[in-house]
């Protein structure tokens, strides 16, 4: 098979590296504008998979959307590791070419309706969000509330931080890119079936990570198709936090509060200025990861309800470090070999399936089975926690 690979900063070397140790790959494309990451890229991976005759580089600008489209019908699936506005650039040009997408991230959220109606006409298959939040937190929150006879709350919590907290926010840009993960709008939660905002950065809890201390978790954002499930319809609670060092969120509190985090321009001495965009380019020098850095990941996914008549909570750990070896972030593994795993799946047909499809959808039973296997092969590990209550039977 065929894999394409597009973005070659933090996220896209890790997906090719992955794809590359399945030898069913006949060969693994890492295609971008910047030709100095990309030259990076091929500098990396042949010092990890020396000789490797399978690995290919090529410049393409997704603008072109023709030469894009002709790209891709190259290849089996591809694997998207891009900036999110140029999502839609490349999602448009795979359906164009019915090659199915897997995007570790999401296109603009303006771009969405128009999107989901091109990969649903067109027939091709496009897998949004399948990284480790959104992806890996979703995927397992369907696998545990359908262990359940009813689930009543759900409670996900993921995050990436470095090891040792440093700088005014205690934390570092983990998955790319120069702007940080700081948004203004409202965060929401699920409350007996439906969705209710609540304030980005509001219900802080401290959690103790084993290894790593104690950190905190604030609502980010529930993830609204999760109630599409049979298994989450009638959730009474559901919430979907992020991870940081403590203190984060009391910061992240104040920019907002101040408007620093709008991206709507103002005026300052007659420049439109978003602010925003202002914090990032002041922020950016302090919360880049440096080479001399290791992250970890933090992912606990939880749920509580009813089995066999009895209450029951379920849950699943993994907490994921730097490698060492191969020089990837925690967070280029567990997202980017999550979406190369999965892109390997569709480029084999695995999916039968179309159109616009979260990964909680499609990876379920054995294709589950298997996911979880590949990510352990590649040293990223789950823990699964049942706690019940059984009944008390007293003998003669």
């Amino acid at each position: 098979m065929q894999i394409l690979v597009l973005g070659s900063g933090l996220m896209g070397p890790a997906a090719a590296y992955n794809a590359l140790t399945d030898a069913h790959v006949a060969q693994v494309t890492i295609a971008d504008k910047d030709v100095t990451q990309l030259e990076a890229a091929r500098t990396k991976l042949t010092s990890l998979i020396p000789n490797s005759t399978r690995l290919e580089t090529t410049v393409i600008d997704l603008a072109d959307q023709h030469a894009a489209a002709n790209l891709i019908a190259q290849h089996d699936a591809v694997v998207a590791a891009l900036p999110s506005a140029v999502i839609g650039l490349g999602m448009r040009a795979a359906i164009a070419a019915r090659t199915p997408w897997i995007d570790l991230s999401w296109p603009p959220e303006s771009e969405l309706p128009e999107l989901k109606q091109l990969a649903q006409e067109s027939g091709a298959l496009v897998i949004p969000g399948c990284g480790v939040e959104p992806g890996l937190t979703e995927i397992m929150a369907r696998y545990l509330a359908e262990k359940l006879d009813r689930c009543d709350e759900l409670h996900i919590k993921c995050g990436g931080i470095p090891v040792q907290p440093d700088g005014p926010l205690n934390y570092r840009i983990v998955f790319g890119g120069k702007r940080l993960p700081l948004r203004e709008y409202d965060a929401r939660i699920a409350e007996n079936g439906g969705l209710r905002a609540v304030p980005r950065y509001s219900g802080v809890e401290t959690l103790h990570v084993p290894g790593v201390g104690e950190v905190e978790a604030w609502h980010e954002g529930f993830m609204p198709w999760l109630l599409e499930l049979d298994a989450l319809k009638q959730l009474k609670l559901g919430t979907q936090k992020t991870v940081r060092w403590p203190g984060y969120a009391a910061k992240a509190t104040v920019l907002r509060e101040l408007g620093l985090l709008s991206i709507k321009p103002i005026d300052v001495d007659g420049v439109q200025v978003a602010p925003k965009y202002v914090v990032d380019a002041v922020l950016y020098p302090h919360v880049r990861l440096r080479e001399d850095e290791r992250d970890l990941t933090v992912f606990r996914v939880e749920v509580s309800g009813e089995k066999d008549g009895f209450p029951q909570r379920r849950s699943i750990d993994m907490i994921d470090r730097y490698d060492e070896t191969l020089g990837f972030t925690s967070m280029a593994r567990v997202t980017a070999f999550t979406g190369a795993i999965v892109a390997r799946m569709a480029a084999r047909s695995a999916f039968n399936a179309v159109g616009w499809m979260t990964p909680e959808k499609l990876l379920t039973g054995s294709l589950l089975v298997e996911l979880v296997a590949e990510l352990a092969r590649a040293g990223v590990t789950f823990t699964e926690t049942v706690e019940r209550t059984g009944r008390l039977e007293i003998g003669d």
